[in-house]
């Protein structure tokens, strides 16, 4: 009897500490990453700007890093779409996924242009890993929004990076097969424009960093991006 006893209890213990695990892991699923702690002031600013200015419902959202947050003229570039800006940070990719619930699905956009992987690619990633990334925001966005087009800008070669150019080429390549399985899905290659005849970085484009573009670079991704966007609002309207 007391045998039984004693194996009910040992069972009972191992039980709890099962579940004890679990729940531990869930929590630590459902906590926030350290990593996305430091843009929580941007991204409350972007909710208190909701509150006060809300972007049309419907719009042409631009989401992602410094790229596209340091586009100062985006709107006036981009006019007459209804364009509005969430780029924060140096953000990389699962850091898009943690905030897309407050700073993209209720935006309900028809429209997504989305850069972000640089930073990614700086931090060490895999090109594996920031292709797999962007799924998910695609498959999440279709979760709520099934009709929203998604366009993904390339991961520009910066020569700030050149050591890490096969990951930028790769993680591109990636993305780009995976747009081309989709309709609503598009890849828009500013590469080529930041690179010379020969072949080399027109470094003029760039900031001291090697990383950021100056306003001439902005230039360069109108011509090439907002032909692509208006095309497709178009048929949106038809």
């Amino acid at each position: 009897m007391q045998r039984t006893r004693r194996l009910i209890l040992t069972l009972a213990t191992v039980i709890l500490a099962c579940c004890a695990m679990t729940i531990t892991s869930r929590a630590q699923q459902s906590a926030p990453p350290a990593q996305t702690i430091r843009f929580a002031a941007d991204i409350e600013a972007f909710l208190k700007q909701d509150q006060v200015n809300p972007p049309p419902k419907g719009g042409v959202l631009f989401i992602g890093s410094s790229i596209f947050r340091q586009w100062k003229n985006l709107k006036e570039q981009m006019a007459p779409l209804p364009v509005f800006n969430r780029a924060f940070g140096g953000s990389r990719t699962p850091e898009i996924l943690y905030y897309m619930d407050k700073i993209v699905l209720p935006y309900e956009p028809k429209i997504i242009v989305y850069y972000c992987g640089s930073n990614d690619v700086n931090a060490g990633e895999t090109a594996e890993r920031i292709s797999e990334n962007f799924r998910q925001f695609a498959e999440r966005v279709w979760a709520k929004l099934p009709a929203t087009r998604i366009y993904y800008v390339s991961i520009n070669r910066a020569p700030q990076k050149i050591d890490r150019w096969n990951v930028v080429d790769a993680a591109n390549n990636l993305i780009r097969a995976y747009c081309e399985k989709d309709k609503k899905l598009g890849f828009i290659d500013v590469n080529p424009a930041l690179f010379d005849r020969e072949g080399n970085p027109r470094l003029e484009l760039y900031q001291p960093d090697k990383l950021h573009f100056k306003d001439p670079a902005y230039d360069e991704f109108t011509a090439i991006i907002k032909p692509v966007i208006s095309k497709s609002w178009a048929a949106d309207r038809r």
